[in-house]
């Protein structure tokens, strides 16, 4: 395995796996009146969002606001009530992709990164390492990330910035149609902001839907399409010049929601 680090491969020289079919746009997302209460806490109430295909439309919103909660509610991971539709073109459905927040690991534990690359991917047991098919794309998705050079490094002995570009990684493998990342900048540094930044680019040509939860305003106003405001409800939801204003990232990131900020629709 060599250790050096090579520069992304142009698309035609990916593996199929990384590259994905062309021509095929990621789906529409529809939440209609999506609520979802744990205990006695209302997490969600009456979400109403469209999320377009092919696009990059982010989150924003508050700690506890129900962010992750809508991504597990739309993952099948915790019953709500109200209606979640992905509308995929043609009649079957794509490929959903989901990088987590984070993932703690033992820094024990003799997982590697090529060992964890295999977990997610293959059904071969890990001992056995990876099979001749997974190894091209697990390669190519680790170098675009810039985790080549570690690839037999214990898991646990990662930097969280260098975790988090693991799971970018596994995220690559097999070409997402529908892409969720939750909070992928937390624990990057600028270069792997830039990874990231790169990756945004490569889902945009693949016209890969991108539904993306984010802490960083101003990230969100440089590389999203459309911004949706989400404390417990819909607040806003626009494209980001007109969306992000003073007044309603106020009224977004307060204890206590202002009525007066009930949902608003801003042109796109």
């Amino acid at each position: 395995m060599s250790a050096a680090l090579h520069a992304t491969p142009p698309r035609g020289s990916l593996p199929p796996e990384l590259a994905g079919p062309a021509g095929r746009d990621g789906p529409a997302l529809a939440f209609d009146r999506v609520s979802l209460t744990l205990g006695q806490t209302a997490i969600l109430q009456g979400v109403d969002l469209r999320v377009a295909a092919a696009g990059v439309h982010a989150l924003v919103g508050p700690n506890g606001g129900g962010k992750s909660s809508l991504f597990k509610a739309l993952l099948g991971q915790v019953p709500h009530r109200g209606r979640i539709a992905l509308e995929w073109p043609g009649e079957r459905p794509g490929v959903v992709g989901y990088v987590p927040q984070a993932l703690a690991f033992d820094a024990g534990l003799p997982m590697t990164v090529l060992d964890f690359m295999g977990a997610v991917c293959q059904r071969r047991p890990v001992l056995l390492g990876l099979s001749r098919r997974w190894q091209a794309p697990v390669e190519q998705a680790l170098r675009r990330v810039g985790m080549w050079d570690k690839a037999r490094r214990r898991m646990g002995a990662l930097s969280g910035g260098e975790r988090q570009r693991v799971l970018l990684a596994q995220a690559l493998i097999p070409a997402p149609d529908l892409i969720l990342l939750d909070e992928p900048m937390s624990a990057l540094d600028e270069a792997g902001m830039r990874v990231f930044e790169d990756l945004l680019a490569h889902w945009r040509e693949r016209r890969t839907t991108v539904l993306w939860i984010e802490h960083d305003l101003d990230a969100v106003a440089r590389l999203a399409d459309r911004v949706t405001g989400l404390n417990r409800r819909v607040l806003f939801d626009g494209a980001p010049a007109e969306a992000l204003t003073p007044q309603r990232v106020l009224a977004l990131f307060s204890h206590r929601p202002r009525h007066e900020a009930a949902v608003e629709e801003v042109a796109a």
